[in-house]
């Protein structure tokens, strides 16, 4: 008995997908920033309404974290650095 070769597909990767698929930029809970302040950095940074700015938060609060922007990957580490730099705890992770 003989088997035929098995024929497999490579995938196709189009390289400007890469570069143009959003990164999400995830606010992580820690115990040490007060919500005002949480609240006060989205909306310096993100121009967020004290409702969206408040809600965002609420979600970091209460489920460990909050996706508040997705963006090209420059603009996202922008963003993580720019949390950082608040004392935030963020991360990016592809969309």
């Amino acid at each position: 008995m003989t088997t035929a070769p098995v024929e497999v597909e490579e995938p196709s990767i189009d390289e400007a997908d890469l570069t143009t698929r959003g990164w999400n930029v995830i606010v992580w809970d820690d115990p040490v920033n007060l919500m005002s302040y949480v609240v006060y950095v989205f909306r310096k940074l993100f121009g967020f309404t004290e409702t969206v700015a408040t809600r965002k938060m609420l979600e970091v609060h209460h489920d460990g974290k909050s996706v508040v922007a997705t963006a090209p990957r420059e603009k996202a580490e922008l963003d993580c650095h720019q949390l950082h730099h608040y004392g935030l705890w963020a991360t990016i992770e592809q969309a």
